[in-house]
């Protein structure tokens, strides 16, 4: 098991735990899960969302992909626009964290026990932001994830199949 395998699997258990990541007030979320059939919309809001990440960060912004449910063409998903920002070291908040909030974004999430991720709600769409550090390879899992779901559909249906059973419980 990974260390951040380790880390979700022992760590997050109860409400407590969950407190101790999040910044802010807690918010449980205690609605039904819906999900959406694909959308069409989702990559625009995503090349959007990049263009603003990119035009604050500039060069401190490594890599922003395009991830989830909405990054897969024929998915259903829950409208929630999945991103990650690579950065040189997300334990350095001071050296990204100014600029995202100035550009509408909140931190809501602090994990460093958990390759020191971080996650931020969007300005104005829902939008996640992943921060991860540079060669964390929770990143190259998502983006290996993703790419297998676009490319092949048997796997794509059955993983929607499971989603859809998972959003009836």
């Amino acid at each position: 098991m990974s260390r951040g395998q380790d880390y979700l699997n022992t760590t997050l258990k109860s409400d407590k735990d969950l407190q101790k990541v999040t910044v802010g007030e807690r918010n449980p979320h205690h609605a039904p899960i819906i999900l959406h059939e694909y959308n069409p919309r989702w990559p625009a809001l995503f090349e959007r969302e990049a263009a603003r990440i990119r035009s604050v960060l500039g060069e401190t912004g490594l890599q922003v992909e395009h991830v989830g449910s909405t990054s897969v063409p024929g998915l259903c998903a829950k409208p929630i626009i999945d991103i990650v920002l690579v950065v040189h070291d997300a334990a350095d908040e001071m050296t990204y964290l100014p600029d995202l909030e100035q550009a509408g974004y909140t931190l809501r999430i602090r994990e460093p026990e958990w390759f020191e991720h971080r996650m931020f709600k969007g300005p104005d769409t829902d939008i996640h932001l992943h921060v991860f550090s540079k060669g964390v390879h929770e990143v190259e899992r998502m983006l290996m994830f993703r790419d297998w779901l676009r490319a092949d559909a048997s796997d794509r249906d059955l993983y929607a199949s499971v989603k859809r059973q998972l959003s009836q419980r």
